[in-house]
């Protein structure tokens, strides 16, 4: 299989890919694809003839084979990448399909955009980017099941006993280089596993970024209706009421007094003089 097309084809991914997404395509690629073509299959090459089992009857050794491995770890990692790397076409073809329906909408409304930026992970695109990270997560983890179910266990055992027919009595089978394909195993099944909360976490990042911006958003709408609602208008004429009091600041300087009028005045010179006299009438009165 040409893994370079897959390779060149997924790269336009990561153009409208967070961060996480980017990460999760660097670990498909160079920890899974990588040692995939490079070290596994070398390491299983033709598992039935290195399948040995003490005993000539014929038939013997193929049906134990097949009772133990029903499919090959390699055809089963092949399988699950491909379906792995597939959901990210998805991302691809919408992108495409809203380039197109942008380029029509320009071509028909002179120049006008129907998209700002067709790869902007918004309305459909972010549901599609959403359900191809859930579709991801779901292929590696159903693949894991199966690994699980068909070898119980992510083990590679170095003795296999058979006693299926036609075998004449319990056979030993032995496995070849079991120790290099369980090493192998648990690291493809590590590499899955990493991948999977790659995946949940750019689902979270996706969900609580969404919450963030309609909530800002919801605010902002809030602010701008109380904003409107409390706008202030026209400045209405006081009210006049029948009983009006004046209100005087208490922190201003008592108001000064009014200047005497002439009836004060001559008040005032009358007792001085009253006064005047009756000290002049005690004065004359003590000599005598």
């Amino acid at each position: 299989m040409n893994w370079g097309a897959l390779e060149a084809l997924l790269t336009g991914v990561n153009k409208y890919s967070t961060v996480f997404g980017r990460v999760w395509l660097s670990m498909v690629f160079v920890f899974r694809v990588l040692v995939f073509v490079v070290a596994a299959q070398r390491v299983w090459g033709d598992e039935n003839k290195d399948f040995v089992c003490n005993t000539l009857q014929p038939g013997c050794s193929n049906v134990c084979y097949d009772h133990y491995f029903p499919i090959s770890h390699i055809r089963l990692w092949a399988l699950q990448l491909i379906f792995v790397t597939c959901p990210s076409l998805l991302v691809v073809g919408h992108v495409k399909w809203r380039e197109q329906k942008d380029l029509k909408y320009t071509t028909s409304h002179k120049g006008r955009h129907l998209y700002a930026n067709p790869g902007k992970k918004r309305g459909g695109l972010w549901w599609t980017y959403l359900f191809s990270l859930v579709l991801k997560a779901g292929f590696d983890m159903g693949f894991l099941y199966v690994l699980y179910h068909i070898y119980e266990g992510y083990d590679m055992p170095k003795l296999a006993q058979c006693r299926l027919d036609p075998c004449p009595n319990v056979v030993d089978c032995y496995i070849s280089r079991p120790t290099e394909k369980k090493i192998f195993t648990l690291f493809m099944v590590v590499s899955a596993c990493v991948c999977i909360v790659m995946c949940f976490c750019e689902m979270i990042y996706l969900i609580c970024k969404k919450i963030h911006k309609q909530l800002t958003r919801h605010k902002k709408n809030r602010q701008q209706m109380f904003a409107e609602s409390h706008e202030l208008g026209a400045l209405a004429p006081p009210r006049t009421s029948q009983f009006h009091h004046q209100r005087v600041d208490p922190t201003l300087s008592r108001p000064p007094s009014r200047a005497p009028s002439r009836t004060s005045v001559h008040n005032l010179a009358n007792s001085k003089k009253e006064e005047a006299a009756a000290a002049a009438a005690a004065t004359g009165t003590g000599m005598s």
